[in-house]
């Protein structure tokens, strides 16, 4: 049985969504991975008190950073962090919930090319 073109392009179209979910998943994941090294960077930082040396690491670099400076960075990007987390949650979502249409959809179309039962 030869699949009709439209309903080519909607497998085709299917394929493209998957790889996209792939993607977002995948991103989402390192996301929550940064989020959890900064989360526990800043654990560390706050085990200490103002008078500890911290050190800031750029390129292949450690450069000395105040303490303050410090916490207030590692704060702002655990902050970033979690909003980007947040985001690619609501992306995921959406992709998986067009893709679960596109399912159906592709589905019900497949039905009606099927030949009958005789």
């Amino acid at each position: 049985m030869e699949i009709p073109e439209n309903i080519q392009h909607q497998l085709n179209q299917f394929q493209q969504l998957q790889q996209q979910a792939q993607a977002v998943t995948m991103q989402k994941q390192n996301v929550e991975v940064q989020k959890q090294e900064t989360e526990k960077a800043l654990e560390e930082l706050n085990k200490t008190d103002a008078s500890t040396e911290v050190f800031k690491q750029a390129g292949t670099l450690l450069i000395k950073v105040n303490y303050e400076e410090a916490v207030a960075d590692m704060e702002d990007k655990l902050e970033t962090l979690k909003l980007r987390a947040q985001t690619m949650e609501r992306q995921e979502e959406r992709v998986m919930k067009k893709l679960e249409e596109m399912q159906n959809s592709i589905q019900a179309a497949m039905k009606g090319v099927a030949p009958a039962d005789e």
